[in-house]
């Protein structure tokens, strides 16, 4: 479970034309003022570390960051935060290091490659662009290197755009740089899509090809191919919430507070720009349908990596509509389908294709039904023998 701090809600210093926080700004649902002592309680009652988010939470004052990170530390002995990075300056850093801050960076490439990034014109967003590389080296340079969520676009993920983005993650690599996340585009908007969003083919081949460069990195891994390895053998223990069967109506994986200390859901799952409060109870009628569900009406029934997807971030669903499976499904599916020859290959046995695979789905089902979600680790852990054999 993360749990998201929001102080100032979605509000930023630029206006990335893809992201996915904007139907909330269209509805004008953006805040300027938050409640220390509301926040506080919040995340008392939360009882576990949190992550600065928002928007961008650097706009907070320095002594805000601050009285936040120290509460932090103290009650539950780490902080963290996501930025795009370009208002990092030598007292964040401080702070950071004082108060043991994983910083994650979300960045798209250097140059052009970050141009739909935009920050007002052209120049302010190459500036900005700019910036957020010089944050990623003096971080890099302090010891503190940032995990960064690199967005795939037409603006950097196109057939003549890979090998720049490949070489970039290199340059990132010898830094210090070891932990990146590939995020398909989500897209909420139509003008959007057309302008920003790569076609289903031209995403299954960045990220093929990111699955095949991996292979020339030392130490830097894409976490999310790792991930989909894993699931595919059953070790979904720690696995990031795109994964885990989410109910939109209460994101478990992702508990936000907002500045007035109220609860929210992930934004990914929030389009109609409103942050409806978060429900008292999870249900799984999302993975019940799926599960039996034609693809052809939106759902997954017969897909043999059911267990591993469960159709995905509902943020992504078909049409916007959270009871379908994901609009990225063959990206997926093709990755997992890769993944899949590759443990083949080394003579591993990926649950897909296991004979167990039927009872496991079973077992999921009826525990869906009781509003459960459990993991396949605790599954195969109690059925060992049938697994491996």
């Amino acid at each position: 479970m993360t749990v998201e701090l929001r102080p100032l809600g979605v509000h930023c210093n630029i206006a990335c034309q893809y992201c996915y926080q904007n139907p909330q700004r269209s509805a004008g649902n953006v805040r300027a003022h938050y409640d220390m002592g509301r926040m506080k309680q919040a995340l008392e009652e939360e009882g576990t570390d949190f992550r600065l988010f928002g928007g961008e939470p650097l706009l907070l004052p320095e002594d805000a960051l601050e009285e936040l990170w120290a509460f932090g530390l103290d009650r539950f002995g780490s902080n963290g935060i996501q930025t795009n990075g370009t208002l990092i300056n030598e007292r964040h850093i401080e702070l950071f290091r004082k108060y043991q801050v994983a910083v994650g960076i979300s960045c798209d490439g250097p140059g052009e490659l970050s141009d739909i990034r935009w920050a007002g014109s052209l120049a302010a967003t190459r500036e900005a662009t700019a910036r957020t590389e010089d944050a990623i080296e003096r971080l890099c340079k302090a010891g503190m290197p940032p995990a960064l969520i690199l967005t795939l676009h037409r603006s950097n993920a196109t057939p003549d755009k890979l090998p720049v983005l490949e070489q970039w993650l290199h340059s990132l690599e010898q830094i210090g740089v070891n932990t990146v996340r590939l995020h398909i585009l989500e897209v909420d908007d139509p003008q959007v899509r057309a302008k920003c969003s790569l076609t289903t083919e031209e995403n299954i081949a960045a990220f093929l090809f990111f699955a095949r460069a991996e292979e020339g990195f030392r130490t830097l891994r894409f976490d999310v191919f790792d991930e989909m390895r894993r699931l595919l053998l059953g070790d979904d223990g720690g696995t990031t919430c795109i994964w885990r069967a989410c109910d939109p109506y209460t994101t478990s994986a992702v508990r936000g507070v907002e500045g007035q200390g109220q609860r929210s859901n992930c934004g990914r799952t929030n389009k109609d720009g409103v942050d409806f409060v978060k429900a008292e109870f999870p249900g799984f009628e999302r993975y019940l349908a799926l599960f039996h569900t034609d693809r052809e009406a939106g759902g997954c029934n017969g897909c043999r990596f059911f267990l591993m997807c469960k159709g995905q971030c509902p943020g992504t669903s078909i049409d916007g509509d959270w009871r379908n499976r994901t609009e990225h499904c063959e990206v997926w599916m093709a990755l997992f389908q890769r993944f899949e020859d590759g443990l083949r290959q080394a003579g591993k046995a990926p649950l897909s294709t296991h004979p167990i695979r039927a009872q496991l789905e079973s077992w999921f089902l009826d525990a869906w039904t009781r509003g459960e979600n459990p993991n396949m680790e605790t599954f195969l852990a109690a059925n060992r023998a049938q697994f491996e054999g």
